[in-house]
């Protein structure tokens, strides 16, 4: 009996020490945890390991522009972004994390593939395109591509918007045009008024067809 006392005291001391371990925890409250372990143990839920999310809810992280992913982890962490899917997961789980652990995140999805995503709605994607590409002139709406590229591939600034969920790319659309929640985009507020529900449907469509690079 002793014995077995003894053995289960080792096990247990062995699977405490493998949870303290920061390279497979899960701590996102523990400066120690590295920026890897925290992409493919806990961002992975929602984004996938190598940032590509297999429910539209959730935003595509491959590829990204990674000074943008920065500015918004930095914006969970100080609350300012609030739009509602951002805070409900966001908020509690950017809360703790370091600079050096944004950057170390930001540097590990800029550095994974872009995503390869269907076309859906081909019609839709057609109408997007020429919207993406030249605008809408009649509404004053600029070209898509005159801050996010002409491949959608963002820059410093701007995110990249090629391969991206179309689900996730119109709810975005949509609150820039009707909240404040994203103080950050007020360029895209502007912007975004002068989008009918169809043409955000429309630019999304074609985003998420936009072949990576």
């Amino acid at each position: 009996m002793k014995k077995l006392t003894a053995i289960c005291a080792v096990v247990l001391a062995m699977s405490a020490g493998a949870c303290a371990v920061p390279e497979r925890s899960r701590e996102t409250a523990n400066p120690a945890t590295p920026p890897r372990a925290l992409a493919t143990q806990v961002c992975s839920n929602c984004h996938g390991i190598a940032g590509i999310a297999a429910s539209p809810n959730f935003p595509n992280l491959a590829a990204q522009q990674e000074g943008y992913l920065i500015a918004q982890m930095k914006g969970f962490r100080g609350q300012a972004r609030s739009d509602p899917a951002g805070f409900e997961y966001m908020w509690g789980l950017s809360k703790h994390l370091t600079d050096e652990q944004i950057s170390g995140l930001a540097a590990y999805y800029a550095g994974q593939p872009g995503a390869a995503l269907p076309i859906g709605d081909a019609k839709a994607a057609s109408a997007g395109k020429d919207i993406f590409e030249n605008g809408l002139v009649a509404k004053s709406v600029p070209a898509c591509t005159s801050c996010h590229g002409p491949q959608g591939q963002g820059t410093v600034d701007f995110p990249r918007l090629a391969g991206q969920h179309s689900d996730y790319v119109e709810k975005q659309l949509m609150v820039f045009q009707r909240t404040d929640q994203r103080p950050e985009g007020a360029v895209m507020k502007v912007i975004a008024h002068g989008l009918s529900r169809d043409d955000m449907r429309a630019v999304a469509a074609y985003v998420q067809g936009i072949p990576p690079k």
